[in-house]
């Protein structure tokens, strides 16, 4: 557990629970799910000194919780945010060491980027002073933001301090800034996500014999469906904090930094929408692309039928020719003759090359792409 003060331009860690709130900033206090327990006690104690109320034990429950879904809660003195953030490659490679069965090499080689969606729950208490964010074990979320603010950081009595010109404001600012850098990793994951997924519909409608990889089309469409139901959860729980901030701002707050900090949490739910959008967009180009395969293979197999056809039509007659001439009667045209043999043989090439020129002429016999 870590405890970060910010105040007016300056941010300190202490190594104690302060006695009190600072009066023109604020307390940050954040810890890996797993400490949760064991700090509780202290943690409780923060919030009834600090914030004015300890936690309740049901969203203490919620921030425990590695697999709760988005969501928004609110008391009558803090908000309990929960937000889902993508998680690295390192917990994925985990995750996946432990998942049984695994999908097959094909799947796994074409569809990488599916294969990342995995999340990891991160929740946030805020009060009007005092932010308490617990995040899950390896979380690179607050390390990134504390080195951000310690960029120019000096030495003041043995505790890092730091003058900067753009520290958050409160603990709703402080919140927004590190939820907005968790679905800025979503946004990036869409571009990974509509390159691959253009590659694969390349390979589907590709003119080659091999049967397509349908179990790496489910994995994909499992996904997307996965990735929109976590966005849509998210945006449901922003929108309802958002709700929130305009209706009982933070009161400490001047109304300059109120109306910032509602256009930074608009901004957020509007990168949210335009990644269901985008996801919406390709579970469409996913099933277009289906259709589109399904269209081709018919496509492909009336072109050999109609081709099948057309020769079954020239041997036809020629195999009508060869059944008269192999009956079993005494008196026939053309048996005695000595070129009898020869009359009918060109007659049938006759025929056939005749019957060949007008089945191409009505483009039955054509070479068409496949």
């Amino acid at each position: 557990m870590q405890i970060v003060e910010f105040t007016e331009g300056t941010l300190r860690f202490l190594d104690s629970i302060p006695d009190r709130a600072p009066v023109r900033g604020f307390v940050w206090v954040h810890l890996e799910q797993q400490q949760l327990a064991s700090h509780l006690p202290s943690l409780q104690e923060m919030a009834g000194r600090l914030g004015g109320s300890p936690l309740m034990d049901l969203h203490v429950k919620d921030l425990e919780n590695a697999a709760h879904p988005s969501h928004y809660d609110y008391t009558s003195v803090y908000d309990l945010i929960g937000f889902r953030r993508l998680a690295t490659p390192q917990e994925v490679d985990a995750e996946l060491a432990g998942d049984a069965p695994s999908p097959p090499a094909a799947a796994s080689a074409s569809l990488a980027s599916f294969r990342r969606i995995r999340t990891r729950a991160v929740g946030f208490a805020v009060f009007d002073r005092l932010l308490i964010s617990v995040h899950p074990a390896g979380c690179q979320t607050p390390r990134g933001f504390i080195e951000r603010y310690l960029a120019e950081a000096v030495q003041n009595n043995g505790l890092s301090t730091v003058a900067r010109s753009r520290l958050p404001a409160s603990p709703a600012d402080l919140t927004l800034g590190m939820i907005n850098v968790m679905v800025d990793g979503y946004l990036e994951l869409r571009k990974q996500l509509a390159v691959e997924l253009s590659a694969w519909q390349d390979r589907l409608l590709a003119p080659s014999r091999q049967p397509a990889d349908w179990q790496a089309l489910m994995l994909a469409r499992r996904e997307l469906h996965q990735l929109e139901d976590l966005c849509e959860e998210q945006s449901d729980a922003m929108l309802e904090w958002v709700d929130a901030i305009r209706e009982q701002p933070p009161a400490h707050l001047s109304r300059q930094e109120r109306d910032a900090l509602v256009v930074r949490a608009n901004d957020v739910v509007e990168h949210i929408r335009r990644v269901v959008h985008q996801v919406r967009r390709m579970e469409e180009g996913a099933e277009a692309a289906v259709q589109i395969h399904f269209s081709a293979q018919s496509h492909r197999t009336n072109t050999i039928m109609r081709t099948l056809t057309a020769l079954t039509a020239v041997f036809l007659p020629l195999n009508l020719i060869t059944g008269i001439f192999g009956m079993n009667f005494q008196q026939m045209p053309l048996l005695g003759s000595a070129g009898g043999f020869w009359w009918t043989t060109a007659a049938m090439a006759v025929l056939a090359v005749g019957l060949v020129l007008v089945l191409w002429r009505k483009r039955y016999l054509a070479r068409t792409n496949r």
